[in-house]
């Protein structure tokens, strides 16, 4: 990779490149994205995030879209703001904020199209036990 990072994302988008984003390293959280060609075995750049975010989920949607939900930003706020990545611009655009605030939570894409975001964590000691459905 172009970064170290931990606490990240990565996901095989439909071209069957790798799509990394956000994160942590040294320097703070990250709001960089990269992409993952295995067919030439190397990496490059593609566009930020609209913010910086760690400990988010990211889901690949049937349209292609890469769906990035809630995390942790630098700020040390919890967040429940998401963001669509296009593969075919390389460009983020902010979308839909979630009903709550939400990191170490899980996303699932359902056969409907819908992405299924449960759990996480919204304080240092608060858990979820809510779910809440994105549609596009």
């Amino acid at each position: 990779m172009n970064n170290t990072r931990v606490y990240h994302t990565a996901s095989v988008l439909t071209n069957g490149k790798v799509l990394v984003t956000g994160g942590y390293n040294d320097g703070g959280y990250l709001k960089s994205a990269e992409l993952y060609d295995p067919s030439k075995g190397f990496w490059i750049s593609t566009g930020n995030m609209n913010n910086t975010r760690a400990y988010h989920t990211a889901s690949v949607l049937t349209n292609g879209k890469v769906l990035i939900t809630g995390g942790y930003s630098s700020s040390s706020i919890y967040l429940k703001s998401a963001e669509l990545y296009d593969p075919s611009t390389g460009l983020w655009n902010i979308t839909g904020n979630m009903n709550n605030t939400r990191r170490l939570h899980t996303a699932s894409v359902l056969t409907n199209g819908k992405v299924l975001v449960a759990g996480g964590q919204y304080s240092s000691s608060g858990y979820w036990a809510s779910a809440e459905l994105y549609q596009r």
